[in-house]
């Protein structure tokens, strides 16, 4: 008998970005087929748009109704979008936006009822999906209010580097007052979490960096370093986590003393995503920790400037749907040996991945 195979679920995102063309080079390469079904949640039309543009003979979607027609053996497609929908590459439209959240509104009802095991969603534009229905900064934030999760955390994730942050889509002058103590633990709380049982980390070590520069020099440059950021480690660090910093960031980074540890976390957008896709821009995944279900997506953009030229790299978009089935299995492995203490003396896990 054939073991079940994940049922992966991917969104098409902005039909004039790159979005189909990293999920048909991708999905293209027969391999990924031997350890997942994928289902494509969008439109056979404009994937056969994009298809055409980028010259790609030998692929073909297998076109479904439902996620339970999936065909283990084929790359399947659902259309969620009317039939009439319009490509205009490299340009943003309504329509545009409203395919995207079509889309996603029909893989998160698969992913409720159980007919999904893990969703990867291609790029959006922040701005055009907005509507009376989607009212939120980005994917990151919708998850969590379609799943109800209070706690939950944007996880940039790369071979070398996790970085998550404390404030995400927010304008840089909320930043400082955004900050509370609890506010940071709870969010090396996450991390540490999510290390133990997404990344099977067992004693995962966590650098926290500060807010100012120089982490605040001694309260010299701003106080958030020494009155909120470093009680909140102290904290962490009484319930067993271990949690260090604050570090300045620039050094953390280019001393390469990043490398010394298994995640960190950021202040805010900018502090953590810059170094991350300096290092990783190609191969980085966006992944949303404290959800209970797995959702990633590729740590780029729609791309619009590129769109339809067949030069977009899918090396991101790969790297999800492996960092997807590598999350579902590492969070099943975890519970069962939740289940049997006695079997974590049998497994060395420290500082592994």
């Amino acid at each position: 008998m054939e073991p079940h195979k994940l049922r992966i679920g991917i969104t098409h995102g902005d039909i004039n970005g790159i979005g189909y063309e990293v999920i048909i080079k991708t999905l293209s390469d027969s391999r990924l087929l031997e350890c997942c079904t994928p289902i494509v949640y969008g439109s056979p039309k404009v994937a056969a748009y994009h298809r055409k543009a980028l010259d790609v003979e030998l692929f073909s979607f297998n076109q479904i109704s439902h996620a339970k027609e999936a065909n283990s053996k084929r790359v399947n497609i659902i259309n969620c979008v009317d039939e009439e929908i319009r490509v205009e590459l490299g340009k943003s439209t309504p329509e545009a936006g409203e395919a995207a959240f079509l889309a996603l509104q029909a893989a998160i009802k698969d992913l409720k009822s159980g007919d999904l095991d893990a969703v990867v969603t291609a790029p959006i534009n922040k701005e055009n999906i907005q509507s009376e229905h989607f009212k939120f900064p980005g994917h990151t934030e919708y998850f969590a209010s379609e799943f109800s999760a209070k706690n939950y955390m944007m996880l940039m994730v790369s071979d070398t580097l996790k970085v998550g942050v404390v404030t995400g889509h927010i304008p840089v002058q909320q930043v400082p007052q955004s900050l509370t103590k609890e506010k940071i633990l709870t969010n090396i709380r996450i991390l540490h979490k999510t290390m133990l049982e997404d990344f099977s980390i067992h004693k995962p070590r966590i650098a926290v960096l500060g807010l100012n520069p120089h982490a605040g020099d001694h309260g010299v440059i701003g106080m958030e370093d020494q009155d909120i950021i470093r009680p909140a480690i102290k904290l962490a660090s009484e319930e067993g986590i271990i949690a260090l910093g604050p570090f300045a960031a620039d050094g953390f980074f280019g001393s390469g003393d990043f490398k010394k540890f298994d995640a960190i976390l950021a202040m805010y957008h900018d502090q953590g995503l810059i170094p991350f896709k300096i290092l990783a821009f190609e191969s980085g995944v966006n992944f949303t920790a404290g959800l209970p279900i797995v959702r990633t997506s590729p740590g780029h953009g729609t791309a619009y400037d590129i769109a339809g030229t067949g030069t977009a790299s899918e090396d991101s978009f790969r790297n999800a749907i492996y960092l997807a089935i590598d999350v579902f299995e590492s969070r099943k492995q975890f519970k069962e040996l939740s289940k049997n203490p006695l079997k974590h003396h049998e497994i060395d896990r420290t500082g592994g991945e």
